[in-house]
């Protein structure tokens, strides 16, 4: 498909949101586009880095490949999975700092993000927040009626396709009115319903 082709395509969708599994190994990415309540794989894939180069090349070129994809796929939203807490303090700091860079490649294009814990992310795709990733693989396919033979075979596609589907769910739930806490708060808000 040509540039301008997919620039047209990307177009018929009222928001389209990309998803970030952030990795200094394998950076996975999903992206949705949402036209009324209908959403559609627009893509997803895993972005590999070489194991050779050193921690900060890697964190360079994912960077790069952050910039890439926002100039490719033109998001209106990033949902970006939170680094969860391990017992290796290296890979944790390597992991947020993926995470952070990621993060920066966004806000440099003005997409506006928000972050998901695994947890919540696999609760609100399987209702399960301890599912395994191939559970959650296989609830998008499921959801998103997507083709085996189309799921690529690293899971940090299908997770960073998942946290895009999270947002999707949450930024869509209509907001709750913020009710008073007391009757002292309810008195204090409507003093005129005293009379």
């Amino acid at each position: 498909m040509s540039e301008a082709a997919a620039d047209s395509a990307l177009r018929a969708y009222e928001r389209v949101i990309i998803g970030i599994d952030p990795g200094t190994n394998v950076m996975g990415y999903g992206v949705l586009g949402i036209a009324g309540r209908r959403t559609a794989v627009v893509g997803m894939g895993a972005v590999k880095f070489r194991a050779s180069e050193s921690h900060y090349l890697r964190l360079r070129r994912i960077h790069e490949s952050v910039i890439g994809l926002m100039e490719r796929f033109l998001p209106d939203e990033m949902a970006i999975e939170a680094p969860f807490f391990g017992k290796n303090v290296q890979s944790m700091l390597k992991l947020g700092r993926a995470q952070g860079v990621a993060m920066v490649a966004a806000l440099s294009r003005d997409v506006p993000i928000t972050e998901y814990e695994p947890r919540k992310i696999k609760m609100a795709i399987t209702g399960n927040g301890a599912a395994s990733k191939e559970q959650v693989q296989e609830m998008l396919r499921r959801i998103l009626g997507i083709d085996r033979a189309d799921i690529p075979a690293e899971l940090d596609a299908t997770d960073a396709l998942a946290a895009a589907l999270c947002h999707y769910y949450e930024s869509s739930r209509p907001a709750r009115a913020a009710g008073p806490r007391s009757w002292k708060e309810f008195i204090a808000r409507n003093p005129d319903k005293l009379r």
